[in-house]
C-alpha cells in the first residue's frame, strides 16, 4: 500500500546535490518577488528616511532595480489616490508599509493594512487610495520594471461616485 507515511528519504538530502537548486543572485519567480518586497519592508533602514510627503501628489521613488525588475516605495497623504490603471506589460507586488491603503477595481474594495501583500497580473485594472485619517505607505515590485501605466476611465457607475 502506498500512501504520504510510506515514504522516507534515507541519508542526508542535503547530499544529493542533483536536486538542490542553486542560489539565485536575483528573483524570478512570483514567489521570489514577494520575498523580495517582504524582505525589503522588513529592513526599516534601508527606507524609512527616504519616505517624504508631497500634499500637492503622490510622492514615489525607486529604491532598487536588477535584471527586468524595479522597486518603488510610494507615499500617500489622506485623500490621495493613483487613479483607474494597469501597469502595462508589468505584472506586480503592492506591499502596505505604514498605514491603510484602499484598493479599488470595478468589482470589489478591500482595504490592505501594514503587511498585506496584493499580487497582480499584467493588465489587471485597479485603483489605489488612502481613504483613512492617517498617511500611508507602500512598496511596489514590478517585473518588467514599470514601463507604462495606461489610466481608465471607470465603466462601473458606482467606482465613477466614489470620492
Amino acid at each position: 500500500m502506498n500512501s504520504d507515511s510510506d515514504l522516507q528519504i534515507a541519508g542526508d538530502i542535503l547530499e544529493v546535490p542533483h536536486l538542490l537548486q542553486a542560489p539565485r543572485e536575483h528573483p524570478a519567480t512570483v514567489a521570489d518577488f514577494v520575498g523580495l518586497a517582504r524582505s525589503v519592508a522588513a529592513d526599516r533602514a534601508q527606507w524609512e528616511h527616504l519616505v517624504r510627503y508631497d500634499a500637492t501628489s503622490r510622492w514615489y521613488h525607486r529604491l532598487r532595480t536588477g535584471p527586468g525588475y524595479e522597486v518603488w516605495l510610494l507615499s500617500w497623504l489622506p485623500g490621495q489616490r493613483s487613479g483607474l490603471h494597469d501597469h502595462g506589460s508589468s505584472s506586480g507586488v503592492l506591499t502596505v508599509l505604514e498605514g491603510t491603503l484602499t484598493e479599488r477595481t470595478e468589482h470589489t474594495a478591500r482595504a490592505w493594512e501594514p503587511g498585506a501583500q496584493r499580487v497582480f497580473a499584467p493588465g489587471y485594472v485597479h485603483e489605489v487610495l488612502n481613504d483613512a485619517l492617517e498617511p500611508a505607505v507602500s512598496l511596489h515590485v514590478y517585473h518588467p520594471g514599470l514601463t507604462a501605466m495606461p489610466m481608465h476611465t471607470p465603466q462601473c457607475t458606482a467606482l465613477a461616485e466614489l470620492p
